[in-house]
């Protein structure tokens, strides 16, 4: 396997109990946003097994906050 010769930070990767148990979502919803190319995509690991860079996933949920706090209350007009 011919690796990058670009330099790398530590690179965790999660397991999918993991990415639910961080991001609170069910896992048909988690599969349905890998899917739509919302959410990060998966990093196979073998034959059966994937994770996702720990990292894409933080991304992904500060992205996720800061859009939703940056959208204007409709409740309090």
């Amino acid at each position: 396997m011919k690796m990058a010769n670009t330099p790398r930070k530590d690179i965790r990767i999660l397991r999918f109990p993991e990415v639910i148990r961080k991001t609170g979502l069910s896992r048909s919803e988690l599969y349905s946003r890998v899917r739509s190319g919302e959410f990060p995509g998966k990093v196979p690991l073998g034959r059966r097994t994937v994770g996702f860079v720990e990292r894409e996933v933080d991304d992904y949920l500060s992205d996720l906050i800061q859009r939703e706090r940056n959208q204007p209350n409709l409740e309090r007009a």
